[in-house]
């Protein structure tokens, strides 16, 4: 099982990133996909969730409105869209599977924003 996260890097406050998490090694049209995320000092803590029958999506509360997340089956992918991104956006975001008791995490991507 793999899941190797990119898109992230330096931008400064107010612009965009998409972030991507290609995933091989399991059934990835059966499992929900979320990113997550984890600042210096702080919990790991959800951004967004799409589920795997329906796509219906969960967001944080601190990303309503600026973050979509998507999903291509086909292309065994999952996406975060980041608009109007924040200081307080800067984190390490993490790629997560998780279907029943199996649960999979990806090594992480570094998002950084500043002027």
């Amino acid at each position: 099982v793999q899941l190797v996260e990119s898109g992230g890097g330096l931008v400064q406050p107010g612009g965009s990133l998409r972030l991507s998490c290609a995933a091989s090694g399991f059934t990835f049209s059966s499992y929900s996909m979320s990113w997550y995320r984890q600042a210096p000092g702080k919990e790991r803590e959800l951004v967004a969730r799409i589920i795997s029958v329906g796509g219906s999506t969960i967001y944080a509360d601190f990303v309503k409105g600026r973050f979509t997340i998507s999903r291509d089956n086909a292309k065994n992918t999952v996406y975060l869209q980041m608009n109007s991104l924040k200081p307080e956006d800067t984190a390490v975001y993490y790629c997560n599977a998780q279907r029943a008791w199996y649960d999979y995490w990806g090594q992480g991507t570094q998002v950084t924003v500043s002027s």
